[in-house]
């Protein structure tokens, strides 16, 4: 786990940061690192940014604030209580949200994607934009966006400080309560948003939808449901109609809300929660419908499966744009289908919304980046269905790839999965596209003593993260039905084993650098730039390496995590992520 030293500061004589630390050295792959968990002490102007988050991440309660929504899902108004009495303890009210004109999403699969065409249809439009998502790749800061940029360190520090503070100074009144982590940064996006004056705000539900501590919006102009599928099964149920309940959550009386096309028993759990709420809900029409003057619609985002996030921006921009009362827009016709919801008719796309959708950009998400011989290919997959997406897309791109190849291409899985995700449902799907090895890591972006705040989780410790891993190794095995359990090792200098010693096709590496650097075998110059030490593996692994070197090109597939995606994307682009 990456180092979260926290500065202690002095302001006016000696201020003392009180500071819990745990504290342990791991040697993997050769490597020394260290892991702190911190605590730290409450706002004092003049802290800088790492600070900040540093503060931030002692809120990272993730998994029991999960178990509380659990253990309340029975009274979910008992979470929205609680959301709406930190969101006034940080001085903002649920009336002041109205005036946000909030385009408000959930669904399992595809939410992000949607806002950030919606995002970028409306900011071309002239707008100034707000966007709320979750998770951040690199830097939390990427979770709150004006004009599609995450906002800067300077300004983060700033409303963090000015939320927390408020937060804090209130908490001895209200039995020393803090918000959690997702809590608190949704509040911060509130403040931020209002602060800087967006004229809308396009906020992505985080879990669910109808307990999500978003869901304290009351009076969003549009809302907007996305793809589902079987996702967070302890929090939101085991079956697609529990789910669609959960989602339709964010519905509310009279504002028009959008659907894209759900499988049939979750599309009437939403026609009924839509009735029992009193809202107009439209199901949205396919993209190939939309007739525009250049031709077929050019999406920024890869994938036909971006096709349905299209379709329901549209509808929402289309929607937003019509409230806002701009002369040029009217609201398409609708007819309705044989379940008795609505559906909404395609429309003509305006030249803005063309170029919106052309424009749009949401890295991690279908993502190909070309280093020289090293071709990434990076998606955040997570669920059975974005994974089978995500297999479709990278079946079809690298094919595209390979032909255009100056010789043989080596093919490299790189994967990790967190949570209560099946991974060994998902890596099945990814068998069939024919990886010659399959390194595995935690999203654990360096092994090394550095500060980077942004990417820590308290929540798991390292040695669950290495165990899932090997877990990951072993399914994957499993289905290729290579070798015995017995051969299953993991090599970790003067200690255990952490690759196999008789298999080449499966690797297991201590966090996602030393995984890169061995796959790309110094191939890739924007690593090779980069100057970190080189990790230490034994020899034996290294000449297992061969077919890599000798490819004319080597293909990564990195997916199963957005965070691994991230650590990723951090040491391959690291400029755009400063």
């Amino acid at each position: 786990m990456m180092v979260c030293k926290l500065r202690v500061l002095k302001w006016g004589s000696v201020f003392a940061a009180r500071l819990r630390k745990q504290d342990w050295t791991c040697r993997l792959a050769g490597l020394s690192f260290r892991y702190y968990s911190t605590k730290t002490a409450p706002h004092i102007p003049g802290m800088e940014y790492q600070d900040a988050i540093c503060t931030l991440n002692t809120l990272q309660t993730n998994a029991s604030a999960l178990e509380q929504v659990r253990r309340e899902r029975s009274h979910p108004q008992l979470q929205l209580q609680a959301m709406k009495g930190f969101l006034e303890r940080g001085g903002l009210t649920v009336e002041e949200l109205d005036h946000l004109n909030i385009i408000h999403v959930t669904g399992t699969k595809g939410k992000g994607s949607t806002c950030a065409f919606t995002e970028q249809i409306l900011r071309s439009y002239g707008f100034r934009t707000g966007f709320y998502s979750s998770p951040h790749l690199v830097q939390v800061r990427e979770r709150i966006r004006i004009n599609g940029q995450p906002i800067g360190k300077e300004l983060f520090t700033k409303y963090f400080w000015q939320v927390y503070g408020r937060l804090d100074e209130t908490k001895d009144a209200n039995g020393g309560t803090m918000p959690a982590y997702f809590r608190f940064l949704t509040i911060l996006a509130f403040h931020v948003f209002l602060q800087e004056k967006v004229d809308l705000a396009v906020i992505e539900v985080g879990i669910g939808g109808a307990y999500d501590c978003t869901n304290i919006i009351r009076r969003p102009w549009v809302c907007g449901i996305s793809s589902l599928g079987i996702d967070h099964t302890q929090i939101l149920g085991d079956t697609i109609e529990k789910i669609a309940w959960q989602k339709g959550g964010i519905l509310k009386p009279g504002v028009p809300a959008f659907t894209a096309k759900q499988p049939e028993n979750a599309m009437v759990v939403l026609k009924d929660r839509a009735k029992e709420i009193g809202c107009p809900l439209w199901v949205c029409p396919e993209l190939e419908d939309y007739q525009a003057d250049c031709g077929p619609l050019r999406l920024g985002l890869a994938g036909s499966h971006q096709h349905s996030n299209a379709s329901l921006a549209l509808q929402l921009s289309h929607t937003w744009l019509q409230k806002r009362c701009l002369s040029d827009i009217s609201f398409p016709s609708t007819s309705v289908e044989n379940t008795g919801v609505l559906k909404a008719t395609p429309f003509k796309p305006s030249p803005i919304m063309v170029k919106g959708l052309a424009d749009t950009e949401w890295p991690g998400r279908n993502q190909t980046l070309k280093h020289g011989p090293v071709t990434y290919f990076l998606d955040g997959a997570h669920t059975m269905r974005s994974m089978q997406a995500c297999v479709h897309w990278f079946k079809e791109t690298a094919a595209q790839h390979e032909r255009n190849a100056s010789g043989p291409v080596a093919r490299v899985l790189l994967f990790n999965a967190t949570g209560e995700r099946d991974s060994a449902a998902m890596l099945k799907l990814l068998v069939d596209c024919h990886f010659d090895f399959a390194v595995f890591c935690p999203n654990i972006t360096e092994a090394i003593t550095s500060c980077n705040a942004d990417q820590q989780n308290f929540n798991v410790s390292v040695e669950n993260m290495l165990t899932r891993c090997l877990d990951n190794e072993r399914s994957w095995r499993l289905h290729h039905s290579k070798g015995d359990n017995k051969d299953l090792q993991m090599f970790i200098v003067d200690s255990l084993p952490l690759v196999p010693e008789k298999k080449a096709d499966t690797l297991v590496f201590p966090c996602i650098f030393s995984a890169l650097q061995w796959i790309t075998q110094d191939r890739d110059s924007v690593l090779a730039d980069q100057a970190k030490r080189v990790v230490a593996v034994k020899s034996s692994i290294m000449a297992k390496a061969a077919p890599l070197c000798d490819a004319a090109e080597i293909h990564i597939l990195i997916t199963g995590s957005l965070h691994l995606v991230g650590g990723a994307l951090k040491h391959l682009d690291p400029a755009f992520f400063k």
